[in-house]
């Protein structure tokens, strides 16, 4: 094909617009090698919509010599339905089948990818496609959109012999298109009420913020819009939405881009479905104010919680979740609130606790208590708390009785500050039991000591857990190293000199840095200290390079991981497990094509398990 002045009237502007784009986008004018997906995208929305229509079409059509043919909006063919031999030979010779994407840029001017252009039904006959070998084709499309976001999902395409086209083949796809979308509207649509009404609900019983979020809706009332900063918004939405993703009630604490912090109560609108959607009520968490009775502290350095000089390990670090969780703490401790710090192993809790001691209270009294000292082995030193709370000391063990006693011990001291590991390893009787302590002490109008209780994860605790917790009014949720990974190159230094105490012999070099900063750490900083440990027991000078780190951090992502990108990874890799590494169940319950699936497991260097053979 050239490209010679074209007479008004002669070319249909459509035709003359897509002929331009394809020009621009440099496709070849004789047969093309379109790009091929292994196993073509079956989107869960499109395909639920739009199989019945097809089927009853294809009932309707059979015998007739045209295909017809479903693509997502990357114009990648999804199904396709010839009625007609020698025109199933001839379209398997122009790849349009399964797999192959017949997108503009790709394939020049034809129905399908003109129509995902134009974003409105195409027809394209014979020789107004760009590509030379297609000229006894004529085909027409028509955009399947969503019937709520308006947005794409896909195209519906009729395709026959160039000789035995007709102006109705674009009536006709339209027709489907708009069928395809009503039933999707069926399908959205109950989901949306269900979302409307249970947002309506809330906000008749709350009058503070609330936000409704699903995949593709976001309402936020009045309250909402007033008080929350619109920087604020996009990282509560984002939140929402990973939380109303476990499908379950769920209670979270976080600090937003404005220092602001803010509790969610996030309520699942519907469960056993892979569309996300729920209801979150939004409390804002003013600052704490200094007060004659709580003077304010000293300011805290900003890369460490802890004095410059000897500060422990894992309180370094200047990314954004980091601080705010460092900060929170700080507050907390200023108000001598009581706090709960919760979070994935090796994430620095127990660091994060005894550091805020240090910079604030070095000289008063710290003791940790770990609660796996309560599966000890009995001993018969526990009569102690035993005359305190009946309730508990004849069912608890020996051992989990001589933890709870020194427990007592350290609240009745009434200064310092007291850490209380693992919580969540108690049992039952003795998690009720330490409930029953707390309370007594809670009562004390003076002198009673910082309480910091950790535990590992998140989410709603139940049973006599959850009296236990009710114990501290807020939750700090202390972000995984892969959350923040960009303070490795905080982390690495502030260990290195403090295993070769402070020689400064040794470094480790750029290249070395990057392979560290795109490991996930599943073990967090503990992991990444364990492997700095390695290390230096190796080598105490000089500059370490990549071939010298533990295998274990040798098989790296692709790039560093932004936050939001990171716990997106975290979803991905959660729903594989959960449903045995079959990419496609994975792709539906997180509601995202398995084409977007697929991509960002790439992307992203996750290595999921195999998927389960039936």
């Amino acid at each position: 094909m050239t490209f010679q002045p074209v007479e008004a009237g002669e070319v249909r502007e459509p035709i003359l617009a897509s002929w331009q784009r394809s020009r621009n986008w440099k496709v070849a004018p004789t047969p093309f090698d379109l790009p091929y997906r292994d196993e073509p995208e079956r989107a869960a929305v499109l395909a639920t919509g739009a199989e019945p229509v097809i089927t009853e079409s294809a009932t309707e059509l059979d015998g007739e010599p045209v295909s017809l043919i479903l693509t997502d909006a990357d114009g990648v063919v999804l199904q396709r339905r010839t009625f007609d031999g020698r025109l199933e030979r001839r379209l398997d010779r122009s790849s349009l089948a399964p797999g192959y994407s017949y997108a503009e840029r790709f394939a020049g001017t034809n129905g399908i990818g003109t129509a995902l252009e134009g974003g409105r039904p195409a027809h394209v006959f014979g020789h107004e496609h760009y590509v030379e070998h297609l000229e006894d084709l004529a085909c027409a499309a028509a955009p399947i959109r969503h019937p709520a976001t308006g947005k794409v999902l896909g195209v519906v395409n009729l395709t026959g012999w160039s000789a035995d086209a007709n102006p109705m083949m674009l009536t006709l796809v339209t027709a489907l298109a708009r069928r395809i979308s009503e039933t999707l509207l069926e399908i959205a649509g109950r989901r949306e009420l269900t979302l409307l009404h249970d947002y309506l609900a809330a906000c008749a019983r709350d009058r503070g913020p609330v936000v409704a979020v699903s995949n593709d809706l976001v309402m936020l009332n009045d309250s909402a819009r007033a008080v929350i900063d619109p920087g604020d918004q996009d990282r509560l939405i984002a939140l929402a939405t990973e939380a109303l993703g476990v499908g379950r009630q769920r209670q979270l604490t976080t600090s937003l881009p404005s220092g602001t912090g803010a509790r969610l109560f996030c309520t699942p609108s519907w469960t056993g479905d892979p569309v996300v959607g729920g209801v979150v009520r939004v409390q804002l968490l003013a600052p704490a104010v200094p007060t004659a009775a709580a003077p304010a502290a000293p300011a805290v350095p900003a890369q460490r919680i802890g004095p410059p000089a000897g500060a422990v390990r894992g309180t370094v670090g200047e990314g954004a979740l980091w601080r705010a969780c460092r900060q929170r703490v700080q507050e907390q401790f200023r108000t001598r609130e009581w706090p709960l710090l919760e979070g994935e192993p090796g994430t620095g809790k127990l660091t994060l606790a005894r550091a805020t001691h240090l910079a604030n209270t070095p000289g008063e009294h710290l003791r940790v208590l770990d609660a796996a000292d309560a599966s000890d082995p009995p001993s018969t030193a526990a009569s102690a708390f035993a005359a305190r709370s009946g309730r508990a000391a004849a069912a608890a063990c020996a051992s989990a009785e001589r933890w709870l006693a020194e427990v007592g011990e350290e609240l009745a001291r009434g200064r310092g500050t007291v850490i209380l590991r693992h919580v969540d390893r108690l049992p039952e009787t003795a998690l009720r039991a330490l409930a029953d302590l707390l309370a007594s002490v809670e009562r004390g109008a003076e002198g009673r000591p910082w309480v910091v209780a950790t535990r590992t994860g998140t989410g709603t605790p139940q049973g006599a857990l959850a009296e236990l917790v009710g114990h501290f009014p807020r939750s700090v949720e202390v972000p995984p190293l892969r959350h923040h990974v960009e303070d490795v190159r905080h982390l690495v230094p502030f260990m290195v000199d403090r295993l070769t105490h402070g020689s400064g012999a040794l470094t480790f070099s750029a290249d070395a840095m990057r392979v560290l900063l795109r490991n996930r750490w599943p073990g967090n900083v503990e992991q990444l200290h364990q492997v700095v440990r390695r290390v230096v027991a190796h080598r105490r000078t000089g500059t370490i390079t990549p071939a010298e780190l533990p295998a274990e951090v040798q098989t790296v992502g692709r790039r560093v991981l932004t936050p939001l990108e990171s716990m997106e990874c975290d979803a991905i890799l959660a729903c594989l497990h959960s449903v045995g590494g079959n990419r496609t169940e994975a792709a539906r319950h997180l509601g995202m094509s398995r084409a977007t699936i697929y991509r960002k497991i790439r992307d992203y260097g996750i290595v999921s398990p195999p998927p389960a053979k039936a």
